[in-house]
């Protein structure tokens, strides 16, 4: 199952107690004070893991703890730390407190990010030893340690966000370009959650498509799909906006296109300075092809680079795969 948002409480380790000890000594008052320190409480951490790419193994577990730190003891020995927690989790991941406040936006793989500090051990009571108390049966005790319920939201990292209507084909065309396997359905809303699939070109080299859920008018305000589809487009390098042109007059792909445009610049303006590509889709379901070079004409206009293809089929890929490869070191 997709996971992009959970809500987990975390708490860290609370520090051992001081130990309030004394050795035996000839001519030391009561023997000398040594109460070792108590140790401190594990904390817990998260990890970022190049390898995950949801979040579905923290829907099963709400709660994290760390290890409580052990109290000192005598002989001034020191009481065991508490073991802390690494949570992995998958790039891309963003973390805010129950307040909303982004705490840590986590990017780059094996990168850590402390959520909840372990409670300080407590000093034992040879640290209390002085010339007026050479006897002290004082010690600290351990430190509480925190909890904070926080929210873990997933944007997904990819060079090229597959974006268009429902059924509009991107399921198909990403089942077409790589060995992901989609959810594909002749009716809207197949997809429910993004896909993700890597064309490979050469061992060290690939692109990494995410098909994108499809949105309809007032997505921007949580209509259909909403956010859920519109926050995964900011993480992407490139657009690649399918169309279906199948019995399509040129007015209702230019308004298909202008309604998707419409929904990003409510989510977030900055989308619009994103890379975009123009695909015609299903081009194989059209009759005659004459009137898509008027709605070509529109898109070059705006300066936009159009591809004829059929992901169903394939055709029209190669020419589209060079270009957004070429983009991409551009960019």
């Amino acid at each position: 199952m997709f996971a992009d948002r959970v809500k987990i409480r975390v708490m860290s380790g609370k520090g051992g107690d001081g130990c309030v000890s004394f050795r035996r000594e000839k001519y030391v008052p009561r023997g000398g004070p040594d109460g070792g320190d108590g140790g401190d409480g594990g904390s817990v951490y998260f990890r970022v893991n190049k390898k995950l790419s949801t979040l579905a193994d923290l829907r099963y577990k709400s709660q994290y703890k760390a290890e409580n730190g052990k109290p000192g003891q005598g002989r001034k020995k020191s009481g065991k730390k508490g073991k802390s927690i690494y949570i992995d989790i998958p790039p891309g991941i963003q973390i805010f407190s129950s307040e909303g406040t982004l705490l840590e936006d986590l990017v780059e793989d094996k990168k850590e990010f402390l959520a909840v500090k372990g409670g300080k051990g407590g000093r034992g009571n040879v640290h209390f030893s002085s010339s007026h108390n050479q006897a002290p049966r004082k010690a600290e005790e351990g430190e509480e340690g925190e909890e904070k319920e926080l929210v873990l939201e997933l944007k997904l990292i990819a060079d090229v966000g597959i974006i268009g209507l429902p059924n509009a084909g991107k399921s198909t065309l990403l089942a077409h370009l790589t060995r992901a396997h989609p959810k594909v359905g002749a009716y809207p809303f197949t997809t429910i959650h993004p896909n993700l699939g890597v064309y490979i070109i050469l061992e060290n080299r690939h692109i990494v498509f995410a098909d994108l859920p499809g949105l309809i008018e007032g997505a921007s305000k949580g209509e259909g799909l909403g956010h859920q589809f519109l926050k995964h487009i900011q993480r992407t390098k490139i657009l690649l906006h399918l169309i279906d042109v199948s019995f399509k007059e040129v007015e209702d792909v230019i308004h298909e296109y202008e309604t998707i445009r419409h929904e990003m610049v409510e989510f977030d303006p900055s989308l619009m300075e994103k890379k975009e590509i123009v695909a015609f889709n299903k081009i194989d379901m059209v009759q005659d092809t004459g009137h898509l070079a008027k709605a070509e004409e529109y898109f070059r206009g705006r300066s936009k680079k159009v591809f004829r293809l059929s992901g169903y089929l394939g055709k029209g890929l190669k020419p589209l795969v060079s270009y957004i490869l070429q983009t991409l070191d551009e960019e």
